[in-house]
């Protein structure tokens, strides 16, 4: 794997910890304290510090060395998240793959990330690998149990380093091949200090209702376990009612969602039966956050909300903890302390307050790396005058006055057509403030007049002819922002995280 690049110093934050060494410390202070919670099932921290330790020990036995990776694929589950813990106790990184990719995909993550071990369930389809497969949920041989040492067995001690690997999130965005994005431990752990400011405690109890897979999720799971709080697993398809009465039983202090399951959750007509008054903090990233959706929420749901806006290679992050600032809900926030964010036109010219340009960044919590894709890894970064690193998002946005960042659209899915920069996200914006529209996605689309134009994907409620929604939306908007057409659809694309899988809609226009 590739070594550290160039990082800048940390802001203020307690010392560097392997948070597979805080379960340990866990286990001796509250060793009978429930840690995790799926279905009826409860473990302990004890319990859980046993596993890690069974877990690092086998993998020990199968000459798995530190700085080596293993492969995991399958719905949430206490045995997923063990061994996660079990391999960074071991000093191994873990590369979470996502169970919606297609066979060639992960054949291709399994081989990119050199995975000794490739732990499954039976969703997992066969595929030929060098990696050893093994079944977390005992439908296949051998299962974990079969695999693992006998219960007490201890691992060698490995002191693992800010630097090393910690995992490699596999994240293609909507753009198609997937690379392999190595996040080392100092940057979990900046994530995890990033958080202490949002309630985690001991008596935390998280929800978790996205894939292990995601960085999203990851980035709620860890704080939870660094402060040895409770993780509870929701279930493996997504249902907003099902996600309620969890939240509500449970007593849920911390969430992390994306927008459209927050969408689908306030949309509920009974939502307002349910007893959520335990929450103190809810998040969001992962894909736009429409200021009328926040503002709803902020309204009927108690607790604080929190979006992270930022990218899974890290760089920078903007915060906006939309309880504090009703009249930006429009905004992704502020950049967070110690994180140096700036918007450069198409040359790498940095740009002034108000001017609309790329948005790039830079903190201590910054990837590595692409995995094995140093041009990729070229690609993504940017130098300022002084020679200083940041990562490049691709996102188009600006900063107002008062310091807050605005985006307009990602870089990729803007429309040029005859000339002009179109931007989606303004049509769907539009859009959505028709009352029979559900969901909407404009993307360009090849144009022989005009280089390029928008079309637009809706899901609508009742009956509503295309041609009278596509003229009302024309009516609204610029001569370039007309659409050429509209398709309707049971409903978008979407990934596990909920991005809407624009390259997908374009194909199939």
């Amino acid at each position: 794997m590739t070594a550290a690049l160039d990082h800048p110093p940390p802001p203020s934050a307690p010392p560097f910890r392997a948070i597979a060494d805080l379960v340990r410390d866990h286990a001796k202070k509250r060793p009978g304290q429930v840690a995790m919670i799926h279905g009826e099932r409860r473990v302990t921290w004890l319990q859980v510090d046993a596993m890690a330790d069974r877990i690092a020990a086998t993998l020990q036995r199968d000459g798995v060395e530190p700085r080596q990776s293993i492969a995991i694929a399958g719905a949430n589950s206490l045995e997923y998240f063990a061994l996660f813990l079990g391999a960074l106790r071991a000093g191994v990184a873990v590369a979470p793959l996502p169970t919606g990719a297609t066979t060639a995909q992960l054949a291709t993550m399994v081989a990119d990330c050199a995975a000794r071990h490739f732990f499954v369930d039976a969703a997992v389809p066969p595929f030929p690998s060098a990696a050893r497969r093994i079944f977390m949920d005992a439908s296949g041989d051998p299962s974990l149990e079969q695999w693992l040492l006998p219960h007490g067995a201890k691992p060698k001690a490995v002191r693992a380093q800010p630097d090393w690997p910690f995992n490699i999130i596999y994240s293609s965005g909507t753009t198609g091949t997937p690379k392999g994005i190595v996040q080392p431990h100092g940057m979990r752990w900046m994530h995890v200090a990033r958080a202490q400011g949002y309630g985690y405690s001991p008596d935390s109890v998280t929800v978790l209702a996205t894939s292990l897979c995601s960085n999203t999720t990851l980035v709620c799971a860890f704080p939870t376990v660094a402060q040895g709080g409770c993780l509870v697993f929701g279930k493996p398809k997504f249902d907003a009612a099902s996600y309620l009465a969890l939240a509500q039983e449970v007593r849920a202090t911390h969430t992390m969602l994306v927008p459209v399951q927050y969408q689908r959750i306030m949309a509920l007509p009974d939502f307002d039966r349910y007893d959520l008054g335990s929450f103190q903090a809810k998040f969001c990233t992962s894909a736009p956050f429409h200021a009328d959706l926040k503002q709803d929420i902020l309204k009927r749901w108690p607790g604080g909300l929190i979006e992270f806006y930022g990218m899974t290679e890290g760089g920078g992050t903007c915060i906006l903890e939309a309880h504090n600032y009703p009249d930006k809900l429009h905004t992704v926030g502020k950049p967070a302390e110690g994180h140096d964010i700036r918007v450069i036109d198409e040359d790498g010219n940095e740009l002034p307050p108000n001017a609309v340009g790329e948005v790039v960044g830079r903190s201590a919590a910054m990837m590595t790396a692409y995995n094995n894709q140093p041009e990729k890894t070229r690609e993504a970064e940017w130098y300022d005058a002084e020679g200083r690193r940041f990562i490049r998002t691709g996102d188009v946005g600006r900063f107002d006055e008062d310091g807050f960042l605005t985006l307009m659209d990602r870089r990729k899915d803007m429309v040029i057509s005859g000339g002009f920069n179109v931007y989606p996200s303004d049509i769907e914006a539009i859009l959505r403030t028709h009352p029979k529209v559900a969901d909407a996605a404009v993307v360009g689309v090849p144009s022989k007049e005009w280089g390029e134009t928008p079309v637009a994907f809706v899901v609508v409620r009742g009956s509503l002819p295309e041609d009278e929604l596509r003229s009302w939306v024309n009516e609204q908007v610029g001569k370039t922002q007309r659409l050429s057409g509209v398709r309707y659809l049971k409903e978008l694309p979407r990934s596990e995280i909920g991005k809407v899988l624009k390259r997908e809609l374009r194909d199939s226009w």
